[in-house]
């Protein structure tokens, strides 16, 4: 009984392996088709998605000499880092990088006080003037909600790290940097306020988003995987729905029908003829 189901067994791979011999080109146009299909809808059909990322690096400046007390001071700003995390996604946040990020603007030169030097007499003269600050523009501006700002941007953390990523997407490479700038740029001036941190530093700002999806290559591969599975599946499908009788081996086999014997075929030539020795005709019939 084993024996005669690891026949079955090798018989049907057999089929299997000369059905896709005799459909090979037919496997091949459908894999290239369904992968040329999948590029097509990947550079050209699908919208892209950009990405653009910062680094933020934030902790307390502590005067500290034991190395000891310095290792639990940094494992406390470690610790503390996932409620930098969900600050970040916060509204408190993201409605003032929403504002600035309509008008951005960065602070070339801060602002000066004026000073003063007092006499002898107690009246006071002016040193130097106080100065503005001068800012400029920090780029273009986007038209970016708060709850749009929520589902853009996203915030990744590494184990035992004290900095954390802000990724930012957008169908827009240019917009996803500034959204990912605006937010680093507002975390940094107001969380000094929130949790009374004294050091927050921009590690690497945010350059031109990348494009992350879709990916053209994994569309392209997905399309001719797709393309080798639906072909082989449909010459399997066809052969298994085929009733005709191919061999002497199905009736016998399968049908258990015994077999007699042969009826061969052949074809006659036109000027095939019959000599008729009917004396009475002397003709001869054509068939």
């Amino acid at each position: 009984m084993e024996n005669s189901t690891k026949t079955e067994n090798t018989i049907d791979l057999r089929r299997l392996w000369m059905l896709l011999r005799a459909h090979i080109w037919a496997i091949i146009a459908w894999a290239v088709g369904l992968g040329a299909v999948g590029f097509v809808l990947a550079a050209f059909v699908v919208e892209p998605k950009y990405t653009s990322t910062t680094q933020i690096l934030v902790n307390q400046k502590r005067n500290m000499t034991d190395a000891g007390q310095a290792f639990n001071a940094q494992q406390a700003d470690v610790q503390v880092i996932n409620t930098y995390k969900d600050i970040v996604t916060s509204p408190v946040i993201l409605k003032d990088a929403s504002k600035w990020i309509k008008n951005p603007t960065e602070v070339v030169k801060p602002a000066k006080k004026a000073k003063y030097k007092t006499l002898a007499d107690g009246t006071k003269k002016l040193v130097s003037p106080a100065e503005p600050a001068v800012v400029r523009r920090a780029g273009r501006g986007y038209n970016v909600s708060a709850k749009e700002m929520q589902k853009a941007v996203s915030v990744t953390t590494q184990q035992q790290s004290q900095v954390f990523t802000i990724s930012a997407k957008s169908n827009d490479p240019e917009k996803a940097q500034a959204i990912a700038n605006a937010v680093a740029q507002t975390f940094k001036s107001k969380i000094k306020s929130i949790m009374n941190v004294n050091n927050v530093t921009i590690v690497s700002p945010a350059s031109r988003g990348t494009k992350t999806f879709p990916k053209t290559s994994l569309f392209t591969l997905a399309g001719i995987i797709l393309g080798l599975i639906i072909s082989i599946a449909l010459i399997v499908l066809r052969d298994s729905f085929n009733t005709t009788v191919r061999d002497d081996d199905y009736l016998t086999k399968e049908l258990g029908l015994t077999n007699l014997g042969h009826i061969s075929h052949f074809h006659l030539s036109n000027k095939f003829s019959i000599n008729d020795n009917d004396s009475n005709s002397g003709k001869k019939k054509r068939v």
